[in-house]
């Protein structure tokens, strides 16, 4: 089936000071992607309330959950999420999981795990937290239910380079698989980490502050010794050659103006499109 596309302009996941250039980032992508295969998400412009929650902006989460849930039930390909911040990678696992039980492992390419809890994060933002909300672990409406939870064992992890220590306790006790950016080098060994989950396929989610700030210039929270975009289409291009796509997202985009983010558009795109190829197969 051919990807269909949901561009997700939330910015409410992130507590950076350039958290509403997530939005633009979306709206960026936005305009090179295929009109009749795109649907824009309605994202609510208020910042919304944690609720007691322990997640800052947690109500309008919430929708921006349910608005996608939405534009998900009514997509005719394989989803491929455009955001925004990581949170929108939340609803198409969810839909993933639900249309193939027990069959999904999800690839989580980001600097950061983003497998804190509410109790452990720091800062309060559900952009550190989705991972943890995939497993099963998280606040009430965020956290996925028993039967579309992602286990620990069916995640593998690359890229990180920033781990918060409730993060790494996580990783410890469950034993998650997680590369290194050196490690992403080799596709092969990311090919053969995500089979020894047992799954059939595979939801790729890529936050682009996995690059090197060399290669894009528009991230809220660039680090350096990411990895090139070279070598990330690479990995791309090996994994949905290896398995159908269950389904995708990139996230983190974060441009300072539009000319800025036409510079970084065609790397964007080159990520893109190794998703969307593997999309035609995932029927297979």
């Amino acid at each position: 089936m051919p990807a269909a596309f949901l561009v997700i302009p939330e910015w409410q996941g992130s507590v950076s000071s350039r958290a509403m250039s997530h939005a633009d980032g979306a709206h960026a992508i936005h305009g090179d992607l295929p009109s009749a295969s795109t649907v824009l998400v309605d994202v609510p412009m208020e910042a919304g309330d944690a609720l007691g929650t322990g997640v800052q902006r947690y109500s309008a989460l919430r929708r921006v959950r349910e608005r996608t849930a939405d534009a998900l039930a009514r997509a005719t390909g394989t989803p491929i999420a455009i955001g925004g911040d990581c949170g929108i990678a939340l609803a198409p696992v969810a839909a993933a999981s639900a249309a193939h039980p027990g069959e999904v492992a999800v690839l989580w390419l980001d600097a950061h795990p983003d497998l804190n809890s509410p109790e452990t994060s720091p800062s309060g933002a559900f952009n550190g937290m989705v991972l943890r909300a995939i497993t099963g672990d998280g606040a009430d409406g965020l956290a996925l239910d028993g039967a579309t939870r992602i286990p620990p064992s069916r995640l593998v992890l690359g890229g990180l380079r920033a781990i918060d220590d409730g993060e790494q306790a996580f990783l410890d006790e469950h034993g998650v698989t997680a590369f290194g950016v050196g490690e992403l080098a080799d596709p092969a060994s990311v090919v053969a980490a995500l089979r020894a989950t047992g799954a059939g396929r595979v939801y790729v989610h890529v936050d682009l502050d996995v690059l090197d700030p060399s290669a894009i210039a528009g991230l809220s929270y660039p680090l350096p010794f990411g990895i090139g975009a070279v070598e990330l289409v690479a990995v791309l291009k090996a994994v949905v050659e290896a398995f159908p796509l269950a389904g995708a997202s990139i996230a983190g985009f974060t441009p300072a103006s539009a000319e800025l983010a036409n510079d970084d558009l065609p790397t964007i795109l080159r990520i893109v499109g190794a998703l969307a190829s593997g999309a035609s197969s995932a029927g297979r």
